[in-house]
C-alpha cells in the first residue's frame, strides 16, 4: 500500500509541475500560428500538460533567435535550419519526423537522368539541370552542394548562382526569376499552361516540385533532375495521373552514383547524393527533450486519426502545406542523440559545408606566404593579374622567413594560405593545427594528387637481392631532405628496423641530357617492399610509399571552397604555359627560379574533395614513413660506408609521366 501511495503521489506531483509549464511553439505565418492555436485548444480540452502557447516570428530564423532569447521554446526546422540552429546557437533536435516506415527519419536526394543518355556525376558540366526549388533541400541544397564539396563545381567569390549558371548548360530552377543570373537559371522553365508563372516557387510552374522537376527530365527539357528517391517510382508505371506521365516507365530512367557510375532507380539506398534527415523539433540546450516529446505524443495519440477533431498532420484546412510539421509525416519519434551533427549525419554535412559561403563574410583578400624575393616578384604578379580579371578575393603577399615561420603566422590569423610540401603539410598539421585547401596535379591521367618512391636497381641476376638485403650496397638520392630520395625510403627502412641509428646519426620522368641518351628503361627494375622485383612500369603495385602532392594549408576557419574557387577561376586564365594572358600560375622560369608558389611540373590545382585534415591528405603509408624518420629527431654526419656491388637508386615517379615515356 505504501509503494502504491508513492507513486501515486509523484504522479500528482509530475502533473502539478506540468500544469504550471508551459511550452511556447513558434510559428512562421499567419495560417501557421492560427494553426497552432487550434492544437493548443484542442491539446487543452484533452488535459495534456504541459500547456502549449504559439508565439508567431517573422521567419524560421527568427524563431532561432527568438528560442535562443528564451522568448520562445521549439520549433520544427528542415535539415538546413536544423545545422544552422545547432552551429550557430547551439539548438538540439529532440523530435524527429517519420514519413515513410521504409526509409524511417529519412529521405535520399538523387540525380536522375534517362537511360540513353549518356551522363555521370563526374561528367555534368554543360549539361541542362531541372531543380525542384531554389534553396529547396534535394533540389537545390544537397545536389549543389555535393558538386561544390567534392570540387567537380567551383564557386569564386561565394557567388553560388554565378557558379551553378555557369556549371549547367541551362536549368529550371523555380524561384530563381528574382535573382542576377535568371536568364541562365529559369532557361528551361515553362510556367502553366497559358505561360504565366514562369520559373515561380509555385505550382504554376509546371516543372516546381518533386514531381515537377522529374517532368523537366521526361520532357527532355532537362538532361539531369534532382528529386527524392520516390519520385521516379510515384511517377512512371501508370502511376501519374497527370497526362504528362502516362505512358513514363521506371526502367526508362536511371541514376548516378557518387562513384561516377549508374543504377536501375529501385537502388537509391546504394546510389544516392546524400541521405537527407527528416524535419525535426530543436530546443534549447537545456530543454528537456523527453518533456517535448511527451507533450507531442499525447498529441499524435489522440489527433492523428480520421475522425479526430484537430489534424497534427494536416494543413489542408489553413490553405497551406506543411503548417508546424510536414503533412507527410506518418509518426513523431524521440530522437536518442540529441547533437546537430548525428541527427544531420555524414553525407548531409559534407553537402552542407559547400554551400555555407556567405559573401558578406568573406575577406576582401587572400594573403599569400611568400619566401624568398624571385617569390615575392611572382606573387606580385600574380596579384596584378587575378585583379585585373576581377579575381576574388584579391591577393596579397606577406614575406615570411621560412615554412615554419609561414605555418605560425597563418595560425595566428596574420597571413592566410601557403603551399607546403609533405613534410612540411604534416608538420602543419599536427602542430599549427592547418588544413589542405586545394593540391596539385603533376599528371592529366592521375587524378590521386601524388606521385610514387620507388627503389630502382639494374636488372641483373648475379645481383639478385631484395630491399631486404641493401646493407652494403651503394645508394643514390635526390637529395638530403628531400621526401622521395631521402625522407621516405630512410623512413621506411628506419621503420622495417633494418637501419637502427646510433646516437641519431642516420647518415652512418625522359631525360633529355646526353649521359641518359642510350638508357633502356628494360634495363632496371624495381624492389618491392615484400622482397619482390617488378618492372619499372609496376610502380603503383610495388613501391615504398605514394607521395601526396603539394597543398595549399589555411586555417581551419578558412573557406576552403573560396580559396579553390578563386584558384579554379585563375588557373583558366594562367594556368596554360601558352596562355597569352601574360602570368603563367605554374612557370617560375621568369624569376630565375623553381617552383615559386606552386611546383613548376604543376598542371592544375585540385580540390582536396574528401581529404579534408592534413593525414587524409598525406595517406598512413607516406605518414608512417616520415613518423620512422621523424621518430629520431636526428642529425649530424656518419662515418662513411664501404662501397657496395650496386646501386639501389631512390627517386620519384609522378605516375602518368612514366607511361608517357613507355
Amino acid at each position: 500500500m505504501r509503494g502504491r501511495s508513492v507513486a501515486l503521489w509523484l504522479l500528482l506531483a509530475l502533473h502539478t509541475v506540468l500544469s504550471r509549464m508551459e511550452v511556447r511553439w513558434c510559428t512562421t505565418s499567419d495560417p501557421e500560428q492560427q494553426k497552432c492555436s487550434d492544437m493548443s485548444k484542442a491539446f487543452q480540452e484533452a488535459g495534456i500538460q504541459p500547456s502549449l502557447l504559439c508565439v508567431q516570428g517573422i521567419s524560421a530564423d527568427h524563431c532561432v533567435q527568438l528560442i535562443t532569447a528564451q522568448e520562445a521554446d521549439a520549433i520544427t526546422l528542415d535539415g538546413g535550419a536544423i545545422y544552422e540552429a545547432g552551429k550557430e546557437y547551439g539548438l538540439k533536435p529532440v523530435v524527429g519526423e517519420v514519413y515513410d516506415q521504409e526509409v524511417g527519419t529519412s529521405y535520399y536526394a538523387v540525380a536522375v537522368v534517362r537511360r540513353n543518355f549518356n551522363v555521370t556525376i563526374n561528367t555534368l558540366k554543360g549539361v541542362k539541370s531541372c531543380h525542384t526549388g531554389i534553396n529547396r533541400t534535394v533540389g537545390w541544397n544537397v545536389p549543389v552542394g555535393y558538386l561544390v564539396e567534392s570540387g567537380r563545381l567551383s564557386v569564386m567569390g561565394c557567388d553560388v548562382l554565378k557558379a551553378v549558371s555557369d556549371y549547367f548548360g541551362g536549368s529550371c530552377v523555380p524561384g530563381a526569376g528574382e535573382t542576377s543570373y535568371s536568364e541562365s537559371l529559369c532557361r528551361l522553365c515553362r510556367g502553366d499552361s497559358s505561360g504565366e508563372g514562369v520559373c515561380d516557387k509555385s505550382p504554376l510552374e509546371r516543372y516546381y516540385d518533386y514531381s515537377g522537376a522529374f517532368r523537366c527530365l521526361a520532357e527532355e527539357a532537362g538532361d539531369v533532375a534532382f528529386v527524392k528517391h520516390s519520385t521516379v517510382l510515384e511517377n512512371t508505371d501508370g502511376k501519374t495521373l497527370p497526362s504528362w506521365g502516362q505512358t513514363l516507365l521506371s526502367k526508362d530512367f536511371e541514376l548516378l552514383c557518387r562513384d561516377g557510375s549508374r543504377a536501375d532507380v529501385t537502388e537509391w539506398r546504394r546510389c544516392h547524393l546524400a541521405r537527407v534527415p527528416a524535419h525535426a523539433v530543436v530546443v534549447r540546450a537545456d530543454t528537456d527533450g523527453g518533456l517535448i516529446f511527451r507533450l507531442l505524443n499525447e498529441g499524435q495519440r489522440l489527433f492523428t486519426h480520421e475522425a479526430s477533431s484537430f489534424q497534427m498532420f494536416s494543413s489542408e484546412a489553413y490553405g497551406q502545406k506543411n503548417l508546424l510539421f510536414k503533412d507527410s509525416t506518418t509518426e513523431l519519434v524521440p530522437i536518442a542523440t540529441q547533437t546537430y551533427e548525428a541527427w544531420l549525419g555524414r553525407e548531409y554535412l559534407h553537402a552542407m559545408k559547400g554551400l555555407l559561403c556567405d559573401p558578406n563574410r568573406m575577406p576582401h583578400y587572400l594573403r599569400w606566404c611568400v619566401l624568398s624575393t624571385p617569390e615575392i616578384q611572382k606573387c606580385g604578379d600574380m596579384a596584378v593579374a587575378f585583379s585585373r580579371q576581377r579575381l576574388k578575393p584579391e591577393i596579397q603577399c606577406v614575406s615570411a622567413q621560412s615554412s615554419q615561420h609561414c605555418m605560425e603566422q597563418i595560425q595566428a590569423g596574420n597571413i592566410d594560405a601557403v603551399t607546403l610540401r609533405g613534410e612540411d603539410v604534416y608538420t602543419s598539421g599536427k602542430v599549427y593545427g592547418l588544413v589542405p585547401a586545394a593540391g596539385e596535379l603533376y599528371a592529366e591521367e592521375d587524378r590521386s594528387s601524388s606521385y610514387f618512391v620507388v627503389a630502382v636497381v639494374k636488372r641483373d641476376s648475379s645481383y639478385a637481392f631484395t630491399l631486404d638485403e641493401l646493407r652494403g650496397k651503394r645508394s643514390c638520392h635526390a637529395g638530403f631532405g628531400s621526401p622521395a630520395g631521402w625522407d621516405v625510403p630512410v623512413g621506411a627502412l628506419i621503420q622495417r628496423g633494418f637501419i637502427r641509428p646510433e646516437h641519431c646519426d642516420i647518415l652512418t620522368g625522359h631525360n633529355p641530357e646526353p649521359w641518359a641518351a642510350e638508357l633502356k628503361w628494360q634495363e632496371y627494375e624495381l624492389l618491392c617492399p615484400n622482397g619482390a622485383r617488378a618492372e619499372v612500369n609496376q610502380f603503383e603495385a610495388c613501391n615504398l610509399a605514394q607521395i601526396p602532392s603539394h597543398a595549399v594549408m589555411v586555417r581551419p576557419e578558412t573557406n576552403i571552397f573560396t580559396v579553390f574557387g578563386l584558384l579554379d577561376k585563375a588557373q583558366d586564365l594562367f594556368g596554360d604555359d601558352h596562355n597569352t594572358n601574360g602570368f603563367k600560375m605554374f612557370d617560375s622560369s621568369k624569376y630565375h627560379g623553381q617552383d615559386l608558389l606552386f611546383k613548376d611540373a604543376t598542371i592544375r590545382a585540385v580540390p582536396v574533395g574528401e581529404k579534408t585534415t592534413y593525414l587524409d591528405w598525406l595517406g598512413p603509408d607516406y605518414v608512417a614513413a616520415l613518423e620512422g624518420m621523424l621518430s629520431q629527431q636526428c642529425s649530424g654526419t656518419a662515418a662513411a660506408q664501404p662501397p657496395g656491388p650496386l646501386l639501389p637508386l631512390l627517386l620519384p615517379l609522378a605516375a602518368g609521366l612514366l607511361r608517357s615515356a613507355l
